[in-house]
């Protein structure tokens, strides 16, 4: 969380209180003024809640509702698609668990699924499209298993694209059977038994306190050497451009014990991480969104270009050798030509290993779709991206050239995807690094020459870059104590 993420939210919990405070003082001089025109004079009001009050409240929250008891499902193949971002992943993770105790078996072969979900993202129109088209898709599968083999298809919508359109997903071309948003996801198994039914089955409802902190996620990709941990949900920030609050609602966090519990679990994968305290990534996503202090207030982002490139170089002083990744968006409300300048500027003054960059896509319900105008068109729109887009590889280019001639200690992830000769793994930077799949000596000695596997780490003599992967020649295996110790 950034620093000034905080400041936002306690200007939340004032002005709640001030509102408080308002309505008391409006209570007040409606008693010394007298009641209004056909009012007759009351009582005198008691006085209203203060901070107090809210914060005896906030602590005393209701336990979230149990689901609503229903039909048993029975057990079937599941096929889930995730989109978006790592959030969704994670809920892909948790849904899956969920299903998995409830009898449902995995498929990744849509031939052969009885349920088909689609975890969403809402965060762009264009992510929606694509949810949208592959919809229809899905129906005609659908219809075509109906016809041919007399057996249902069961198609739901999860996630953020599901609490935003839950109405028109239920209705638009009926092409969908379940809908659950990011908080309902308990609530599978009986939803799904009701859609066996021939119903649709719907739960959207958000909650303040659902952090899903007794069910350990199910990783999705066997074998995996990496893992992301959620430590909360919801946002609170309420960024004038962002869909995510109305989404994902509240900002809250999973108890400690249930972060630890999922770490060690995660950790016991991977043995050798035990005994080996090396292991934390020189890498932080520092999402700028725009180099322009004058849009950073319309976003209402929380803080200034000047402040956000203290940050920065903060973070490189305290973490050399740091490696950065941010988010931008292109043709915000009101940009004009110096606004865009002012983040070409910025992609040039930190130079980014990693960047993710998008135009604008106004979205509903949001601060900015009530209260500013989408008044960049399209074509500009496109244009100060792709000069982003640009400008970030140039900058990273020059970055990951640095490391040439360096040797980096790289984590395997596995085989490259455009080479069955290759391997691919991730440096301290989280940067991608590519080099042959050849036999190399183990560091210590002990061990005959072998291939490097998926968990291994190899250490990494970089001969080129580009802007987004470095290329290398490995030199021996290694482990992260022994790299640490400079062996």
């Amino acid at each position: 969380m950034l620093p000034w993420g905080r400041a936002l939210r306690a200007a939340g919990l004032l002005r709640s209180a001030g509102a408080a405070a308002a309505a008391q003082c409006g209570a007040a001089r409606r008693e010394r003024c007298g009641p209004g025109p056909g009012k007759r004079r009351g009582t005198k009001l008691p006085a209203g809640p203060d901070l107090r009050h809210f914060l005896r409240g906030a602590a005393k929250r209701e336990p979230p509702p149990e689901p609503e008891p229903g039909p048993v499902p029975s057990s079937g193949r599941v096929y889930l698609e995730t989109y978006g971002c790592q959030m969704n992943v994670n809920d892909t993770e948790i849904a899956w668990a969920i299903l998995q105790k409830s009898g449902y078996t995995r498929t990744k072969q849509l031939d052969e699924a009885d349920v088909i979900l689609l975890v969403t993202c809402s965060i762009r129109e264009k992510a929606e499209q694509a949810i949208w088209n592959r919809l229809r898709h899905l129906s005609a599968l659908k219809a075509r298993r109906q016809q041919q083999a007399g057996s249902p298809l069961r198609i739901g919508i999860l996630g953020c694209m599901a609490e935003r359109l839950k109405e028109e997903i239920l209705h638009r071309e009926k092409l969908v059977d379940i809908v659950a948003g990011p908080d309902a996801y308990r609530d599978l198994p009986r939803l799904l038994a009701v859609a066996e039914s021939g119903q649709q089955a719907a739960n959207v409802l958000l909650s303040l306190d659902e952090t899903y902190a007794d069910i350990l996620p199910v990783q999705t990709s066997a074998g995996g050497t990496t893992a992301f941990v959620s430590i909360m949900r919801g946002c609170d920030n309420m960024c004038s451009y962002c869909i995510v609050p109305f989404t994902r609602g509240r900002e809250r966090s999973r108890p400690i014990a249930s972060i630890l519990q999922e770490v060690r679990m995660l950790s016991d994968q991977v043995l050798q991480l035990i005994q080996e305290r090396h292991n934390i990534c020189k890498q932080l996503h520092l999402p700028a969104q725009s180099g322009s202090t004058r849009v950073l207030e319309a976003m209402r982002r929380g803080y200034t270009r000047e402040a956000y490139l203290e940050l920065v170089h903060h973070v490189r002083d305290s973490i050399p050798g740091v490696s950065l990744s941010s988010d931008f968006i292109a043709g915000f409300c009101g940009e004009t030509e110096e606004d865009h300048q002012q983040t070409v500027s910025l992609l040039q003054d930190v130079r980014y290993n990693v960047g993710f960059l998008f135009a604008y896509s106004m979205r509903e319900k949001t601060r900015a779709f009530h209260r500013l105008q989408d008044d960049v068109p399209a074509e500009v729109k496109q244009r100060r991206l792709q000069e982003l887009i640009t400008v970030f590889r140039e900058e990273a280019a020059r970055a990951n050239e640095a490391m040439v001639g360096q040797c980096q200690l790289v984590l395997v992830e596995g085989p490259s995807k455009r080479s069955a000769l290759e391997l691919c793994g991730r440096n301290d930077g989280n940067i991608k690094v590519i080099f042959p799949d050849a036999e190399v000596e183990d560091a210590a000695g002990c061990q005959a020459p072998a291939r490097a596997q998926p968990g291994d780490y190899v250490l990494v003599k970089v001969t080129s870059a580009s802007s987004q992967t470095l290329r290398g020649v490995p030199l021996r295996r290694t482990t992260l104590s022994r790299s640490a110790a400079g062996h």
